[in-house]
């Protein structure tokens, strides 16, 4: 998942010649098939952040004063390893022309393998009997 930050939060959509590059960048993915998912989102004045803490829930109104946080958008792209994710990052960046994009890897269910197993077995009672 790469989740892009442009370090303002004004809102504006690409312009039109950002958008094909956008789009051709997309098609190329799809073409190749690492293309999941992408979208970009409202700005932060449209949205809230949720909290919890020792049971209790804080709602806090955007917009947020970290123009650095915000999170403009993002892409899902099934990939081969950090290496060739950072290369996809650094041509959507390129694209954009500013900010910044996070890279991280996504967990599936292989990674929750040996804690399932570990809770299943913590779950089965004990039936030895000891000989």
């Amino acid at each position: 998942m790469m989740l892009y930050r442009p370090g303002r939060d004004d809102g504006l959509p690409p312009n039109p010649d950002v958008f094909a590059k956008l789009d051709q960048l997309t098609r190329e993915a799809t073409a190749v098939g690492t293309f999941i998912s992408t979208d970009g989102l409202h700005p932060s004045a449209k949205g809230a952040r949720v909290s919890i803490s020792n049971g209790n829930f804080a709602v806090i109104d955007g917009p947020f004063t970290e123009a650095k946080e915000v999170i403009a958008g993002y892409a899902i792209l099934q990939l081969s390893s950090k290496e060739e994710a950072i290369e996809h990052a650094k041509r959507f960046l390129a694209v954009m022309g500013e900010g910044q994009t996070e890279v991280r890897q996504m967990l599936d269910p292989s990674d929750f393998a040996e804690a399932a197993a570990a809770a299943h077995a913590a779950s089965r009672p004990n039936t030895s009997t000891g000989r």
